[in-house]
Formats: C-alpha cells, sequence, structure tokens
C-alpha cells in the first residue's frame, strides 16, 4: 500500500504529475480538502480490501492554513503505522509562472480583487511552506516540459522499490541558475575545461574523447572521489528518515562537460549499491 501526497504552486505541473500517476494504475483524487486526508484514506489505503493499493492526492493553495500545516504530521504517522507515504512538491520561478499564467489566461486560486498575480504566487509560497519542508523529492519544472515532467514522474516514482532511496544525479550550467530541486549541490568548476580544447568545445561528458581527456587528471578522480566519501556518509540519514528520493545536482560552467562526467561516473559507482540511479543533464539536449 502506497500514498503519494503531490502539492506545489498553481501552474508548476501539479496536474501533469497527477494524470502520470493515473496512467501508472495510481487511483488519484485532485484538489481534496486537506482536512478530508484521513477519511480518504481510512477508505482507500485502509480500507478492506485491495481495490486502492496505490492512491495519489493532490493538494493546493485552495485550504485553510491549520489544515496545510497538518500535513507533515498526519505523513509522519502514516509512515509510522507502516504506510509507504511519500510527498512530492513541484515548483517553477515567479517570472515563469507569470508566463504559464499569460499564456493560459487562466486565473490563480488566490488572486482577489485586491491581490495581483505576483503577490498571489507569492502568498501561495508561503502557504504551501510546511508541505515543502517536508517533501521528499521538490521538483523544479521551471525548464521543464509537459513530456520530460512525465517521464521524470515515471521514472522515480514508477520503477522505485518500496521502503529503497532512489537518487538522481543531474548536471547543470552555473550560467543558468542551480536547479531548485536539489538536495546536494557540488560545484566542479575548478577541475580542467574541455571546452577550452577546440576538437572538444562541441562534445559533452558523454562523449568519449571528454571522458578520456577528463579521466586523465588526478584532480578529477580526486573530486568524485571525495564527492561519493561524502554523499556515502550522508545518505544513510536520509534513509533513516523514511525518504524515498535524493537529488545530487552536480555544477560546471556551462553544464556539457564536467558536470556531466561527473554526475555520470558518480551515477555509475552508486548503482552498485543502490536499485535505482538516475541521471538527468539539464543543459543536454533529450538530457
Amino acid at each position: 500500500m502506497h500514498l503519494i501526497i503531490i502539492s506545489g504552486l498553481s501552474g508548476s505541473g501539479k496536474s501533469v504529475a497527477l494524470h502520470m500517476l493515473e496512467d501508472i494504475d495510481y487511483y488519484c483524487v485532485d484538489n481534496i480538502p486537506a482536512a478530508l486526508l484521513k477519511p480518504l484514506i481510512s477508505h482507500t489505503i485502509r480500507g478492506t480490501g485491495d481495490g486502492y493499493p496505490r492512491t495519489a492526492v493532490g493538494l493546493d493553495a485552495r485550504n485553510r492554513p491549520k489544515e496545510i500545516e497538518m500535513v507533515p504530521a498526519l505523513v509522519a504517522e502514516l509512515r509510522r503505522s507502516g504506510i509507504g507515504c511519500d510527498v512530492l512538491y513541484l515548483h517553477a520561478s515567479d517570472e515563469v509562472l507569470l508566463k504559464r499564467y499569460s499564456e493560459t489566461r487562466r486565473k490563480h486560486p488566490l488572486i482577489t480583487r485586491g491581490t495581483g498575480l505576483r503577490e498571489a504566487i507569492a502568498s501561495e509560497r508561503a502557504l504551501l511552506e510546511p508541505i515543502t519542508a517536508s517533501a521528499d523529492m521538490v521538483i523544479d519544472t521551471s525548464n521543464m516540459g509537459v513530456h520530460a515532467l512525465r517521464e521524470l514522474i515515471r521514472d522515480r516514482v514508477d520503477n522505485r522499490q518500496e521502503g529503497r532511496l532512489s537518487l538522481m544525479f543531474e548536471s547543470f550550467g552555473f550560467k543558468f541558475g542551480i536547479p531548485g530541486d536539489a538536495d546536494f549541490v557540488f560545484d566542479v568548476r575548478s577541475l580542467p575545461n574541455p571546452f577550452w580544447e577546440h576538437a572538444l568545445r562541441d562534445l559533452c561528458g558523454r562523449d568519449a574523447p571528454v571522458i578520456d581527456y577528463l579521466a586523465g587528471y588526478p584532480q578529477v578522480q580526486s573530486m568524485i572521489s571525495d564527492i561519493g566519501d561524502f554523499l556515502n556518509r550522508r545518505i544513510a540519514e536520509f534513509a533513516q528518515a523514511n525518504r524515498g528520493y535524493l537529488t545530487i545536482a552536480i555544477g560546471c560552467t556551462g553544464g556539457r562537460h564536467r558536470s556531466v562526467y561527473v554526475a555520470e561516473q558518480l551515477a555509475a559507482a552508486f548503482r552498485k549499491s543502490f536499485p535505482q540511479v538516475l541521471t538527468r543533464h539539464n543543459s543536454l539536449t533529450g538530457r
């Protein structure tokens, strides 16, 4: 039996995520009042029979603050009772959300006669803070299309083994900004840069010439080893806290060479001990 609570900012892709979960056989309920979570769980997760072995619930800002505040305690209670429960939180930058609302012409749920869209987004962030703080996985959809979000949900949720930690190693370019979904961020800009080698400039960290170039530097291998040692010491703490997902972001200047290589090397190393290790490359086509 497994429950997923999906929340996040309006316009960040909650409906897309719920539809994806529905496609992989979750029983989905959207926009439920938080006060009705317990009765719903009693009927689905704790009910007799096996009609709802996997349930997903969408929670948004149309809840009273006190109702939102009780969600983390409810999640902890469910886990103590032996029910698997994950909290997924989706968000995006203000500018992206403003653009999406401009394109769809939909009304934000917190807009009132005296409140503009930007103010409504800020209010929503503050209102959902208790859920943000207790989320197992945070997804920044600012630079993510519908299909990419669907695939991410499928990869991370559908294939995860119950009770086992899912690791995501993602590369990024600092010049595009730090991903808003990372649990750990590592900066590898101090490493030798293949960009300055003319023959390597148009390649990426998954191409053999770049791999050979970076593998030849002792400081690159030392950096990978140091990051791996740090993560090995910290991952157990996340597992003990019942976290289902961990995202590790590796950044270089443009996000094409060093960060991609290091992320791939770390992923390969951790696949020896963890059943689900994924990679995502934010600056590469197809990622």
